[in-house]
């Protein structure tokens, strides 16, 4: 049986080989890349950086079609790696029931940061696939992640600092700059996990 393990969509980077998702096993030091195109990077990101768009794309509208029916996406599945081509699948919950839907990975994905649901990889895909982070990962997107997660940036006011971040990702997207969109994306993530642990922290007293 192939054993799956939790992962973690890392980030998006851009490669000499094109668009690379790289999904990482939680808690490794090593991710998995999955070459997207750029139709498909541009959602995935939109979908990171939760940006609303006027009108909804297709992964949008399949996540609404599946709420409509009163249905639910569990979880995707990055389950197999065959001749160089990664599959994935949705699992997803209706009346009682989960049942399998065949997915490409780059949809499954893309479903998945705007669902925010969990992420699991075939531990034979980490096996063939995995690469070290720091072999795959450009200095300045690793620098950028380091910043996002000590939270530091400008001195600027916590929602003026969103809009602005969220501003500057929607013009980065439309300009196909898709590694500064995957930095801003990640300082977006890392303004808004800093802003739980202190409402988390008042809380608690």
């Amino acid at each position: 049986m192939n054993t799956l393990v939790k992962a973690e969509i890392w980030t998006v980077a851009r490669t000499e080989q094109g668009n690379a998702v790289l999904i990482r096993p939680l808690g490794a030091d090593i991710a998995v890349p999955i070459f997207v195109g750029q139709l498909e990077t541009q959602s995935i990101l939109i979908g990171f950086g939760d940006v609303t768009m006027p009108r909804p794309l297709t992964h949008d509208l399949m996540l609404s079609l599946i709420k409509r029916l009163d249905a639910d996406l569990l979880r995707v599945e990055i389950n197999d790696l065959r001749d160089g081509t990664f599959f994935a699948r949705l699992v997803i919950e209706w009346n009682g029931s989960e049942f399998v839907v065949d997915s490409r990975p780059s949809d499954a994905l893309a479903l998945a940061v705007r669902r925010k649901c969990p992420v699991y990889i075939a531990e034979s895909v980490v096996d063939a696939a995995g690469v070290a982070v720091n072999l795959i990962v450009d200095e300045s997107i690793a620098a950028s992640r380091e910043e996002g997660e000590t939270g530091e940036r400008a001195n600027a006011d916590s929602e003026n600092e969103r809009v602005a971040l969220t501003a500057e990702l929607e013009r980065a997207i439309a300009a196909e700059e898709y590694e500064k969109a995957a930095k801003i994306r990640d300082l977006l993530a890392a303004l808004n996990s800093k802003e739980g642990s202190g409402d988390k922290r008042q809380d608690e007293k």
